[in-house]
C-alpha cells in the first residue's frame, strides 16, 4: 500500500495535489451547510435511488432536490472556477441563475 502510495505521489504534481485539496474544502464547506440529519437523508436517498431518480417515490425525489438546493452546488461549483481561473469571472457566473 505504500509503494503504491509514493507512486502516486510521485505522477501527480504537487500543484494538482494542492488543487484538489482545496476543491475538497469546498466541498466540505458546502456539505456542512445540511444538518447530520439532513446530510444522512441525502445519503439514504442517493444509496436508495441508484443513481436514478426514477428509482424514487414522487416525495423521495423532492426532498432530494430540497436538500441539494440548500447544498447550493451552483455556488460550489462557481466557487471552484473562480479560484483557480487564470482570469476574472463573469459577476452572472458567481450570483447564479435567475429565478
Amino acid at each position: 500500500m505504500a509503494g503504491k502510495l509514493a507512486k502516486a505521489a510521485k505522477a501527480v504534481p504537487l500543484a494538482r495535489l494542492v488543487l484538489a485539496g482545496r476543491i475538497v474544502l469546498l466541498a466540505r464547506e458546502h456539505w456542512h451547510r445540511l444538518e447530520p440529519g439532513e446530510r444522512r437523508q441525502l445519503i439514504t436517498l442517493v444509496r436508495r435511488g441508484h443513481g436514478r431518480p426514477r428509482n424514487l417515490s414522487p416525495a423521495d425525489r423532492d426532498e432530494l432536490a430540497r436538500l441539494i438546493h440548500k447544498a447550493d452546488p451552483w455556488l460550489f461549483a462557481s466557487l471552484v472556477a473562480q479560484r483557480f481561473s487564470p482570469v476574472p469571472l463573469p459577476g452572472r457566473l458567481m450570483r447564479g441563475r435567475r429565478a
